[in-house]
């Protein structure tokens, strides 16, 4: 780390102090499925702000972590997670191809959910990153998270690793569509149903009960008859190869790695940590709690996404 002069770090110190307390004012009303973590560390953040600016082609994966400060909860965040709160699960793919009663079910709850997950907006962790693109200092942009946040901060450098919930798929034809408009298509064809929700799980779906969805009807692609399914990877479904193999070398044409917002326990986002690390590349981890990574990493801190990745090119 460089050494400064102290009147540098007096000064870096207080823009500090008042970017977290500009951070904290815009960001309290959205911090509900945010896991506790500890002050921002001064000495922490100089080292990532180094990390970065060392960086000529960095690339950046993002988790959910970077989304919960949206308002959208996550799975695994110790307290506030979805695993820590309920004992559902997310449905997996082999249940949606397989079971009518199955995709009945998920579309119902979807259909609830919808209003309130298409309505959220980014975060300053999703404006910090669209604008350090902006700045030339982000080589790719790889998301494992399908609420299309990262986009509607203007980032173009984008791989959305596990697709999408803003797009729907025919598994028939492959036409693809906006989730928009079959949402209008669920109303025109369920205009005496209705449901209250119990409670909003991570990829926008609801909680309800199997005698609230008994009677939703879904509607087939209007071009082939066939399955529609959200263009996302289910768990227990893998990412397509040719998107896979285009991260890989996006990988490899960068000089530094941070992770944001990840645990890492899902293999898909996990395996190009490993391809850096065999690289040797640097990588950076910047998560509220453990990583399946923290023993690769050149660096790790234990921080908000929003509240560090705001301050970076600040300092």
């Amino acid at each position: 780390m460089r050494l400064l002069p102290a009147f540098v770090l007096v000064e870096k110190w207080l823009l500090l102090k008042q970017t977290c307390r500009n951070y904290s004012a815009a960001t309290a009303s959205n911090l509900a499925f945010v896991p506790l973590s500890r002050p921002l560390d001064s000495i922490e953040l100089e080292e990532l702000q180094d990390f970065v600016h060392r960086s000529k082609r960095l690339l950046v994966l993002t988790g959910a972590g970077v989304s919960t400060e949206s308002g959208i909860p996550d799975y695994r965040s110790e307290g506030v997670g979805l695993y820590a709160r309920t004992a559902r699960r997310p449905i997996q793919h082999s249940e949606f191809i397989r079971s009518a009663k199955g995709r009945q079910r998920y579309w119902a709850r979807n259909y609830v959910g919808w209003p309130q997950f298409c309505g959220h907006q980014p975060n300053v962790a999703h404006n910090a990153l669209s604008k350090w693109e902006s700045l030339g200092k982000l080589h790719w942009l790889v998301t494992q998270n399908v609420d299309a946040l990262h986009s509607k901060a203007g980032s173009q450098r984008l791989t959305e690793l596990h697709g999408c919930s803003h797009r729907v798929l025919c598994l028939g034809c492959g036409d693809v569509t906006p989730r928009s408009q079959l949402q209008e298509k669920f109303t025109a064809l369920n205009p005496c149903w209705a449901a209250e929700a119990h409670g909003i799980a991570p990829d926008g779906d609801v909680f309800l009960t199997d005698e609230q969805v008994a009677d939703f009807n879904v509607p087939p692609c209007g071009r082939c008859g066939g399955i529609l399914k959200p263009d996302v990877t289910f768990f227990g479904d893998t990412v397509n190869k040719e998107k896979v193999n285009f991260v890989y070398e996006r990988v490899v044409e960068s000089d530094a790695v941070l992770v944001a917002g990840s645990s890492l326990q899902v293999y898909s986002g996990y395996r190009f940590i490993i391809a850096a690390y065999e690289k040797k590349i640097p990588i950076a981890l910047l998560n509220i709690g453990d990583t399946r990574a923290d023993e690769q990493a050149t660096l790790k801190i234990n921080a908000r996404c929003g509240e560090v990745l705001s301050c970076i090119l600040h300092l």
